[in-house]
């Protein structure tokens, strides 16, 4: 089984549209196929994220739907526990509890739309970081 790190933006475009690849992934999740890695601060942030009130137009969940989702999302996911904090290692501060959360907990991924943003941090521990699309075609070859 893949243990993964999705970063907030997957979690974001996976709300919005129920056929992308970010959405695939969370399924995947929800199948008990993968594992998602998280640590507090980086569920924190998902929570934060989702309930923007700009997020929420597009997504057009309630805070409760939220809430529901999001207790969902952290029954398939497995607590991660940052012993070692390696900052700076990318150029976005906010990043950085992503990169930390899948070297701490070894994962086999990092997910994101945004991958030039971590290749260079991700390389260093030799982390792989692929976008949706990579990822779901990995899991089903």
């Amino acid at each position: 089984m893949y243990r993964v790190v999705l970063d907030t933006d997957i979690i974001v475009t996976a709300l919005r549209s129920a056929t992308g690849g970010s959405n695939a992934v969370l399924r995947e999740a929800a199948y008990g196929r993968i594992t998602p890695l998280v640590t507090p601060a980086l569920f924190l942030e998902y929570e934060a994220v989702l309930k923007r009130p700009e997020q929420r137009l597009v997504h057009g969940l309630g805070l409760r739907d939220i809430d529901r989702f999001l207790s969902a999302l952290a029954a398939a996911c497995e607590a991660v526990e940052v012993s070692f904090q390696w900052r700076p290692q990318l150029s976005d501060a906010n990043d950085e509890m992503v990169l930390e959360t899948a070297v701490n907990g070894q994962a086999d991924a990092l997910i994101t739309h945004n991958v030039r943003d971590f290749v260079k941090g991700a390389e260093r521990f030799g982390l792989r970081v692929l976008r949706p699309g990579e990822f779901l075609k990995e899991l089903r070859s």
